[in-house]
């Protein structure tokens, strides 16, 4: 295992070097690896593991549309592609990336087939940590662990076919065969991970729940429409408003941030700009950090968790949920973005050549 320096601390990292998917194989070579879930990571991840070699199968309910797809996707009904209960039996490490509420639902199932020598795989830590809420608890004698990806499972599958990998986080709750390492670490190359870092379940959900009700998505959305209703409040247009709140940011900024350095984005702008985001940074963040210790300790006492278990079991969950997203997509700020992205560019009909 590496050991590099993240910003003056150590930490322990797994890298492609060390661990190659050549060793991933061997050590996965005897398991049949069941996919329970085929929403939102179950398809990047199966299909990654299946491109890589692994005996992988995916369990679905037939009358599903998930079903459909995965039928779509490559996997055979009957020789990749089971039923719930068959791929929970036929399965050696069992990959459960069903919604959080979904699992609750699920686990007397799934548990009756964790059979000794098991492992009981997740994406995220909430099930195991809110345990009291879930009621998933694991048999002793399986081992328990997680890869979760830094990103959703439609960008971890892209990335993969563009010979890149998507950051995951790694962690072990339970050991009982004393293999835990090397199937975890050998799954997270194989669903394809750039490289690994080492967590615990209770810190990769406290992160990862803070992260979407944070910066990566409810921060960011209350930013845009902050900026963007001040913008138009005060006479500028819709697409000027977007261009210079949203448009500018993911398509020229974000970018340079990602490929070296927030640092490197500011020193690639103008001295104007340079000078205002100096000044202002430090408000913002003063200004933003109590909402972020409210949402931390929100977090940290298990609301968010059982807000999210009370809300996403109801049986009209879909319908609210449809609404909600409807209200955000109709929004002024997205119509117009909607008309933004399709000017870009490459949405352009290819041009006619002139005739000579």
């Amino acid at each position: 295992m590496a050991q590099l320096n993240f910003g003056g601390s150590v930490e322990n990292v797994v890298t492609r070097d060390e661990f190659p998917l050549s060793k991933a194989q061997e050590v996965l070579k005897n398991e049949t690896v069941a996919i329970i879930g085929y929403g939102v990571q179950g398809p990047g991840q199966a299909l990654n593991q299946k491109d890589n070699g692994i005996n992988v199968i995916v369990g679905q309910r037939k009358s599903s549309k998930t079903w459909d797809k995965a039928v779509a996707d490559g996997f055979v009904p009957g020789e990749t592609l089971f039923e719930i209960e068959e791929a929970l039996e036929r399965g050696t490490i069992i990959c459960y990336l069903l919604s959080d509420a979904a699992q609750i639902e699920l686990w007397p199932t799934v548990k009756k087939h964790l059979t000794p020598g098991k492992a009981l795989y997740f994406s995220h830590g909430f099930g195991i940590t809110f345990n009291e809420q879930t009621g998933i608890v694991p048999p002793a004698d399986v081992d328990v662990f997680l890869v979760a990806p830094k990103g959703s499972g439609t960008s971890l599958r892209r990335m993969f076919l563009q010979g890149r990998g998507l950051n995951s986080s790694y962690a072990i709750f339970q050991d009982a065969t004393g293999k835990a390492y090397d199937r975890v670490v050998a799954l997270g190359i194989a669903v394809g991970s750039g490289y690994l870092f080492e967590t615990d379940f209770k810190k990769e959900v406290y992160s990862d729940l803070t992260g979407e009700r944070g910066t990566l998505m409810g921060c960011i959305q209350g930013i845009f429409a902050a900026q963007y209703d001040v913008l138009r409040t005060n006479g500028h247009s819709p697409s000027e408003a977007f261009n210079e709140t949203v448009e500018e940011l993911t398509q020229s900024l974000m970018p340079l941030v990602a490929e070296n350095g927030m640092d490197w984005m500011y020193a690639n702008c103008s001295t104007t700009a340079q000078r205002g985001a100096l000044d202002w940074w430090k408000k913002f963040r003063d200004a933003t950090k109590p909402v972020f210790e409210e949402l931390y300790n929100s977090v940290a006492t298990g609301k968010e968790s059982q807000r999210s278990i009370d809300s996403n079991s109801q049986p009209d969950y879909r319908e609210k949920l449809d609404a909600e997203l409807a209200e955000l997509r109709e929004s002024e700020l997205w119509r117009a973005g909607k008309t933004v992205r399709s000017l870009r560019p490459e949405n352009q009909p290819a041009e006619k050549e002139i005739e000579a």
